[in-house]
């Protein structure tokens, strides 16, 4: 039982580490299935459309300035609270 405390401490602190506020990239991948990329290879950031705050998807464009928060995904890092900047 104390093993199981300890990792779930340990992933809690390691979500931690891999968190960033307040970034600002430029859209440079849409795709047609609710999901893209901002800026440019090695930095690139995945966002899906559930993480969008005041906008919506259809909205966007290739090129648009946006602020956003990372987070440590499943997968990789992706980009929440994305916002128009």
């Amino acid at each position: 039982m104390i093993l199981v405390y300890l990792d779930t401490r340990e992933r809690r602190s390691s979500r931690q580490l891999l968190t960033k506020k307040h970034m600002k990239g430029k859209i440079t991948v849409l795709t047609t299935r609710g999901f893209g990329f901002i800026g440019e290879e090695p930095n690139k950031v995945f966002f899906h459309s559930k993480g969008l705050v005041d906008v919506t998807f259809d909205e966007l464009k290739e090129g648009d300035e946006v602020t956003y928060d990372i987070e440590q995904g499943e997968k990789g890092p992706n980009a929440v609270n994305v916002r128009r900047a």
